[in-house]
């Protein structure tokens, strides 16, 4: 037996396709191109359609409705085989979220219910309820039946997590269980408002976790300690609250992670690729493997399912993903080949990968900046609102980050202790709500003498967004709330005649090192709102407020007041040694929203400050590189990709601007002669610099790059 048969698949495997089968494929399906397409495409794992709401084989259960066209045949057992002949690991894809009409007239019982009590429908589907004898019987038996039959080495779901938070299931099932569990009736309504509703909003969690916990349960008793179910899990956590996913517990549960995350959205860039890999490793452990799902269709502000997107669109979102930790997999609509243009986009990254695989596995993250994340606090601090008030916040650091070319580490609130040891720099975007044990990580971490940046009202709201704190932070800062704003918060109408957003800084004469770079201007725009703090101890303002005035017409453009007296950020270094920003102005939120430069160097020199050149890696390019640092034994790795140019509506980047020359400066830890070796461009470039501090200078870089430096 080879060695790494020994090992589980899920322990192993990094490349992974997918061709989400469609009704008509029983009929239409190329399956000879397909398994030439396998082997083009060097994955070593299949995806394939089985069950739940849609079946593309012969089940004994007469409810699980058919393909409309599987007819005799078996579309899963026919590319199971052929997938087996070419040495794939096959996982069962599932769906399990709905039903026909068919199915809810024999159980009632088992489907969602609304306040009325009519059934809850999709699409013309009935919404099963993930309380009912549909999760905890019928998809069970399903399982069971396909691992008898097929005996796959796995399962993926895609849709297992039944109604979102703004949908309250009224079904006998949830009515139950919910007064067993809490002792309450449901929710009336959907209100955060409503104590009762929070608590649903939890219990809901739970509810989920548990059925993860009983769908592992079943394919490991039928099908061996190996054969896991796994759910699809979002790699962003801010938009996975709407679905009950709890992502850090998930990730903790998890022995791989399949994340269905295909491609980039309205508010991040692709640099979000590359955190979603960091995020969900470090959510649970450090070297899981995370496949993520990478659209090859058309997807943007609009979609079409069975054309292409651009080729520069696939490659920038599924490099971005692998230099953050993510395994590839490539996912397809429908098994015919209408638009043939898709299929070449991926080949060269993936050939690339399966050449340097040993280098992308089995790896600890340099990086020693981190930002928090946290879903409590998305859910109830965010609320209804949680885009505006957390999303925003946390998408505008990782930008700023990205573009500034700093690796860095986002990390749960939960984690802070876990990973100490390795930050340098925390950041805290707007994370109000932080339960007593994780702001005594943060104090115990700035008594280490450990770097922070902090913003608007983070450690400040109990556990439900409820009500104020006396938060041990800002005893240790100096600073004091006064719960007194001003400036423009939250959603703000872009119309010349609302002046309500036009608001500014005022730079002072002697100035901190973090406005380096604003020397040919004392103002800069801001279009936010700020907290009115007192400080009483070494954070001291660096700039101050100028209110709004009209935009239009403009002759009214001028300077009305100036407020001295309110500082938008403060900054200083504690008696520990520990260097601090606090921004009072919600910066991070304007730049996550707005994109405005000055706001994104602001918050990019915020950080390179408070670091004291601590950063492992840095990188000078006339362009936006991202960057991740890894080390492995006795290799350091760098990532490098180039997102120049990509930053045009999603789904349309055409292109991409090949920048140089680039400069990369690393931290070693090692002695003597070193080589490096560009595994893309297949060169070896010269190190320069000093034992503990290298550089080397790439001339051209076009899409991406990973630079393996070894000792000689």
């Amino acid at each position: 037996m080879n060695h790494t048969d020994s090992i589980p698949w899920y322990r192993r495997l990094h490349r992974f396709g997918q061709t989400n089968l469609t009704e008509d494929d029983p009929v239409k399906c190329d399956l000879e191109f397909w398994k030439k397409y396998w082997k083009a495409a060097k994955i070593q794992g299949l995806i394939i359609n089985c069950g739940g709401i849609v079946a593309y084989y012969p089940s004994k259960f007469p409810l699980q409705y058919h393909a409309a066209l599987l007819g005799e045949n078996d579309l899963f057992g026919e590319f199971n085989k052929a997938a087996r002949e070419a040495g794939l690991v096959v996982i069962a894809r599932m769906d399990i979220n709905c039903a026909t009409k068919e199915f809810y007239d024999r159980h009632p019982g088992w489907f969602a219910r609304d306040k009325n009590g009519e059934p809850v429908m999709t699409q013309g589907r009935y919404v099963s309820c993930v309380n009912s004898g549909y999760y905890k019987e019928y998809i069970p038996a399903v399982l069971e039946e396909i691992i008898e039959k097929y005996h796959p080495d796995g399962f993926a779901d895609n849709s297992w997590k039944g109604l979102g938070r703004n949908t309250i299931c009224y079904c006998e099932n949830c009515k139950k269980k919910f007064k067993e569990d809490y002792g309450l009736d449901l929710p009336v309504q959907v209100s955060f408002d409503d104590p009762v509703y929070r608590t649903w909003i939890k219990w809901s969690y739970e509810c989920r976790s548990e059925n993860w916990d009983l769908f592992n349960e079943t394919t490991k008793k039928a099908g061996g300690k190996d054969c896991l179910w796994c759910g699809m899990i979002n790699g962003d956590p801010f938009s996975s609250v709407g679905s009950f996913t709890d992502v850090k517990a998930l990730c903790e549960r998890s022995s791989i992670i399949f994340s269905d995350h295909q491609s980039r959205d309205t508010l991040n860039g692709f640099e979000q690729n590359s955190v979603n890999g960091a995020l969900l490793r470090m959510a649970g452990e450090e070297n899981l493997i995370v496949l993520e799902s990478m659209a090859h269709y058309f997807k943007g502000n609009r979609t079409f399912r069975l054309t292409a997107m651009p080729t520069k669109e696939i490659t920038a979102w599924m490099q971005t993903g692998i230099a953050g930790g993510i395994s590839p997999w490539y996912h397809y609509i429908g098994g015919s080949t209408n638009d043939r243009r898709q299929f070449k986009a991926c080949l060269p990254t993936l050939t690339w990968h399966e050449k340097n695989e040993k280098y992308i596995c089995n790896r600890k993250n340099l990086a020693n900046v981190a930002i928090v994340w946290s879903q409590k606090n998305v859910d109830f601090y965010g609320r209804d609102d949680y885009v505006e008030k957390t999303a925003y916040p946390w998408a505008g650091f990782c930008r700023a980050l990205s573009k500034a070319g700093i690796p860095f580490l986002p990390i749960h609130a939960e984690d802070i202790n876990k990973y100490a040891d390795r930050i340098e720099t925390l950041i805290l975007p707007e994370t109000a709500i932080l339960t007593d044990i994780q702001q005594n990580s943060v104090c115990d971490y700035l008594k280490q003498g450990k770097n922070l940046i902090i913003t608007g009202i983070t450690a400040t709201l109990d556990e439900e967004g409820e009500h104020f704190t006396d938060s041990p932070v800002y005893r240790l800062l100096g600073l004091k709330h006064t719960g007194k704003t001003i400036g423009a918060f939250g959603k703000q109408d872009g119309n010349w005649m609302n002046q309500e957003a036009h608001n500014y800084f005022r730079l002072p004469k002697v100035r901190h090192d973090i406005w380096e770079g604003f020397e040919e201007t004392d103002i800069i725009p801001f279009g936010g709102g700020i907290r009115i703090m007192e400080s009483k101890g070494i954070l001291r303002p660096v700039c101050s407020y100028i209110p709004s005035f009209p935009i239009y017409p403009p002759e009214f453009s001028w300077i009305r007041e100036e407020r001295e007296d309110i500082a938008p950020i403060y900054a200083g270094t504690l008696d520990t040694g520990s260097r601090v920003v606090y921004f009072a102005g919600d910066v991070d939120r304007c730049y996550g929203k707005e994109r405005i430069p000055d706001h994104g160097e602001l918050l990019a020199n915020s950080i390179r400050w408070v670091s004291k050149d601590t950063v492992p890696v840095s990188v000078k390019a006339p362009g936006h590189i991202n960057v991740n640092f890894y080390k492995q034994e006795n290799t350091y790795i760098i990532h490098l990709v180039n997102l120049s140019g990509c930053n045009g509506p999603v789904g349309t980047c055409e292109e991409t601007l090949p920048v140089g020359p680039v400069i990369v400066t690393f931290h070693s830890d090692y002695t003597g002669d070193l080589k490096a070796q560009l595994t893309v461009a297949g060169k070896i470039v010269t190190l320069m610099g000093e034992e503990e501090k290298k550089s080397f200078i790439i001339e051209a870089l076009d899409e991406h790059e990973m630079i393996v430096i070894e000792r000689a």
